[in-house]
């Protein structure tokens, strides 16, 4: 497409641009000019912006290019723009109008050669392990025998293939394979996502949680193990809670997952070595200590029937104890039997003793009759002594209480008397009391409920015709005839005027014996 410029002034055959003119012709001939460049800069002055996009610059010994990452772009390119870094970039030129300059819109980005690529390395690897994630104390030990193994590795690369080989050929156990690319745009972070997904994978039926994780890829140059490099990795990998065997590469080939997993091995190969025991070996050992427990048990065995005949060499002879302990028996027999016939002879002779002692029961009975006969001789005797003085007491007694017991006994019932009357005086003096003050209280109470009261303040009692008390407005008509009755009992009669007497009616001095209401 031509553009049409403007007609030159008179006089001069140079076109004239205007400024967007100008700067539009310069874009497209920017543009087309250099639409696929690849420049080789260090990066200096690396900026995110909150859309997303990323804005650096490319300088040199003598000259500095503006850059620009679109978002797009930049997260499909697996290299961080650190400060510093030498790379070299493939996009094109263009320019920017308002700011009147040229940039590069990068399209890809990679290391510019090997040694700035270890220095990136070196550099990320002081940073991890700075924070951590490289510490010996974080490493945890892999299970003797895992029951299921995840594999982290590419589907169609022959790594897996060994690693299956070489666990048949061990211990054959379950093996979950999680394929990812391992190098490339995006293997990164599906490397990292497999490690992720692994270590949050829920048991199912049919898909059981990994005991072991296993990271492998084959050989290859630097570039191409840049996947398993990568920071999202890493961290994937030390925080995985699964212990993790890292086997990428060759012996000779060293990533930063190494320094993060659990267990380094060389090769995929040496991973499934590590990962489970040889089974013939396992079962070897196993035969081995069934043996060794079989020897153990017998050499206790015999050590302790060793033991146990040193000991009953020390013991006496259970038949020659038997004898000593019957003989023994028969003489502590025949003792006891002679010691119960000398106690019973013992006894008999203690017994004729004293019944040689005892009189015969005739002699008492006799002795007995003797002492009751002179009893009875001195009872009688002293029976008739003993009547003869109390004949003579009883009459005594008699005489005096004839006289002054009886004179005694009156003068105190006429004390008892006296006594008592006062007390009954008293006891009505205070009754009597007593029930004067309940009648003058309750006088006044009554006086005080008193109607007769409330009129002596300046009220009257309305009385109809049959003198009684009118309470209120009903019932009464114009014209009827009425009582006043004031304090004192004192009653003037009137006469009720108009359909309703007034709402309140001020008290007045009495008037004259004839009146009317109002």
């Amino acid at each position: 497409m031509t553009q049409d410029r403007p007609d030159p002034p008179a006089g001069s055959n140079m076109p004239e641009y205007t400024v967007s003119e100008l700067s539009t012709a310069l874009k497209r001939t920017v543009e087309d000019r250099y639409g696929h460049v690849r420049v080789r800069g260090e990066i200096s002055q690396p900026k995110r912006h909150p859309s997303g996009h990323t804005y650096l610059r490319l300088k040199d010994d003598s000259a500095v290019l503006d850059a620009v990452i679109w978002r797009g772009v930049a997260s499909r390119i697996a290299l961080s723009p650190d400060e510093g870094l030498e790379v070299v970039c493939t996009g094109r030129l263009t320019t920017y109008a308002p700011r009147s300059q040229y940039q590069l819109v990068i399209e890809a980005m990679e290391v510019a050669g090997e040694g700035a690529l270890l220095k990136l390395l070196e550099d990320r690897r002081k940073r991890l392990a700075a924070e951590g994630l490289f510490d010996a104390a974080r490493k945890r030990p892999l299970p003797l025998l895992p029951d299921v193994i995840g594999v982290v590795t590419s589907a169609s690369g022959a790594v897996f293939r060994d690693i299956l080989h070489r666990l048949a050929d061990r211990f054959p156990c379950h093996v979950l394979l999680w394929p990812v690319a391992v190098q490339g745009e995006g293997a990164a972070a599906q490397i990292a996502e497999a490690v992720t997904g692994f270590d949050t994978l829920t048991p199912a039926p049919g898909v059981p949680r990994p005991d072991l994780l296993i990271v492998a890829r084959g050989g290859g140059s630097l570039e191409d193990l840049m996947a398993f490099n990568e920071e999202a990795v890493v961290r994937a990998v030390a925080a995985c809670t699964i212990p993790v065997i890292s086997a990428v590469g060759h012996e000779t080939d060293t990533t930063l997952i190494d320094h993060a997993a659990d267990h380094r091995a060389p090769t995929p190969s040496a991973a499934a070595e590590r990962a489970v025991p040889v089974r013939a070996d396992l079962l070897a050992t196993v035969a081995d200590y069934e043996q060794r427990r079989r020897r153990a048990i017998a050499r206790l065995f015999e050590t302790r029937r060793l033991k146990l005949d040193g000991l009953a060499r020390g013991l006496p002879d259970p038949v020659r104890l038997m004898e000593t302990a019957t003989q023994r028996l028969d003489d502590r027999s025949e003792r006891l039997f002679g010691a119960v016939r000398t106690l019973l002879e013992r006894r008999a002779g203690q017994v004729r003793e004293r019944a040689a002692r005892i009189p015969h029961p005739a002699l008492g009975l006799r002795e007995m009759a003797r002492r009751l006969d002179q009893a009875r001789a001195r009872l009688l005797d002293a029976g008739g002594q003993t009547m003869m003085r109390a004949g003579r007491a009883h009459a005594a007694a008699a005489n005096r209480l004839g006289r002054a017991p009886l004179d005694r006994r009156i003068a105190r019932g006429t004390d008892t008397l006296a006594a008592l009357d006062e007390r009954l005086g008293r006891a009505a003096a205070r009754l009597v009391d007593a029930a004067g003050r309940r009648a003058a209280a309750a006088g006044q109470l009554l006086d005080s409920y008193s109607y007769e009261n409330v009129l002596a303040r300046g009220y009257v009692v309305v009385r109809d015709a049959a003198d009684r008390p009118v309470t209120g407005p009903d019932g009464l008509s114009a014209g009827q005839e009425v009582q006043l009755q004031f304090a004192g009992d004192r009653r003037v009669p009137a006469t009720v005027t108009g359909d309703k007497p007034a709402k309140k009616a001020k008290p007045a001095a009495p008037p004259s014996r004839q009146g009317k209401l109002f």
